[in-house]
């Protein structure tokens, strides 16, 4: 049974990414029982640490995973790296001897812990000493018992951070900063914040432009030498980018017209977009830059598999990267794709989610959830082979890093 992983970002205040929450699941076979946590927790270690390196599917953030009472008992945690590992113990933990001696041992190995869907009841008190981290579902507590909690814990001598669980919203993201929370996960970031009068700049519709045109099969990459060999931002990036670990290659290129022609003109056209975007990016959260990239080459990746490496396109593509494109600029969907010379194959995914690209899509964002039974009825509906979809997923993580 192949490892399924999602990671979630965790962000501070300042909406830059803090760690990711690493989510698990060993199937997605619906005639299966649940897998239990140990088994998910033991596959996670096999697979993920061993085979896949935590730091590459972190970005080199640190990595919050979740382990049972068995795992801890056992004192599975000090296998991971200290250095980027939050041992995150689950809700259902009880306090026992074992639990506590073995807690007490991570925690002096180095290891941030956190306490996760956090109820107060005395019995966890030597955990709560011990923790760094206390996560609360924002969705599900009460703001006043929040509240109240957070002051009680201030007037204690327990210094501890608070991490607010599924803020899905802007003015939750503000409402929790306001209460005192330090850390933030949720899927805020991707909303946009519609300001009524706000237009999009002449500078932002240009790079739109750009980006548009080269998403364009008759793009003239004649010139792209030219008008990269002009731009030294642009060029330092593109050698940076052809001489990164994600390419391996035997030696280094120095040139812009050695690297366009080892890209080839599909990776290239993904290049300068990315660029782009990024530009448009730059007083928004880096999250949103690094869904784009990773949506974009997940939906590239799922519809070269299903086209079984033949002509498929660059829509896919496309329509990933411009999938945040409306919480980049703060406008709806809509009224973005109406400034845009974008095919009606790209605009009715992104606004509708309608056809093959619109599902790739939709079936990215439950991965993203770890929606596991969601993404198990699309792959079916479309007639992909799930075993195929965490190495799509781990290689657009792998990618999205390297580039952006």
């Amino acid at each position: 049974m192949d490892a399924y992983l999602a990671r979630q970002p965790i962000f501070d205040k300042t909406k830059n990414i803090y760690a990711y929450e690493l989510l698990f699941r060993g199937g997605m076979d619906n005639f299966m029982p649940a897998v239990d946590g140990d088994h998910a927790s033991s596959k996670l270690l096999s697979s993920t640490f061993y085979t896949i390196g935590l730091e590459a599917i972190t970005s080199g953030k640190k990595a919050f995973i979740n382990f049972t009472q068995k795992l801890i008992e056992q004192k599975i945690p000090l296998v991971f790296p200290h250095e980027i590992t939050v041992v995150e113990i689950l809700e259902n933990v009880l306090p026992t001897r074992e639990i506590i001696q073995a807690v007490h041992e991570i925690k002096e190995k180095g290891y941030l812990l956190a306490l996760d869907d956090f109820v107060f009841l005395p019995e966890l008190m030597p955990l709560i000493e011990m923790a760094d981290i206390i996560k609360i579902d924002f969705r599900l507590t009460p703001k006043d018992e929040i509240l109240k909690l957070l002051d009680e814990f201030k007037k204690s001598d327990i210094h501890v951070l608070f991490l607010a669980e599924k803020i899905e919203t802007n003015e939750e993201f503000k409402d929790a900063v306001e209460m005192g929370f330090s850390y933030f996960q949720g899927y805020f970031f991707c909303k946009p914040e519609i300001i009524k009068g706000r237009e999009i700049s002449t500078s932002q519709i240009t790079l739109l432009q750009i980006m548009a045109e080269v998403s364009n099969e008759k793009f003239d990459f004649t010139k792209a030498e030219s008008l990269i060999e002009r731009d030294i931002n642009l060029s330092f990036k593109l050698l940076k980018y052809i001489n990164s670990a994600y390419f391996k290659g035997k030696r280094e290129i120095s040139k812009i017209k050695d690297a366009i022609l080892m890209l080839g003109a599909d990776e290239l056209r993904r290049f300068i977009s990315l660029i782009a975007m990024s530009q448009l990016n730059s007083s928004k959260p880096d999250a949103l830059i690094f869904t784009s990239a990773f949506r974009a080459k997940f939906c590239d990746l799922v519809a070269h598999h299903v086209a079984g490496g033949g002509d498929y396109g660059s829509e896919f593509f496309t329509v990933g990267m411009f999938s945040l494109i409306d919480a980049i600029l703060d406008q709806t969907m809509g009224k973005i794709m109406e400034q845009l010379p974008l095919s009606p194959v790209i605009k009715d995914a992104l606004i509708k989610k309608k056809g093959k690209a619109g599902d790739y899509l939709h079936l990215c964002e439950k991965y993203e959830l770890a929606d596991w039974a969601g993404v198990s009825d699309i792959s079916a509906r479309l007639g992909i082979n799930d075993d195929e979809l965490p190495d799509i997923y781990l290689e657009a993580c792998r990618w999205s890093s390297e580039i952006v």
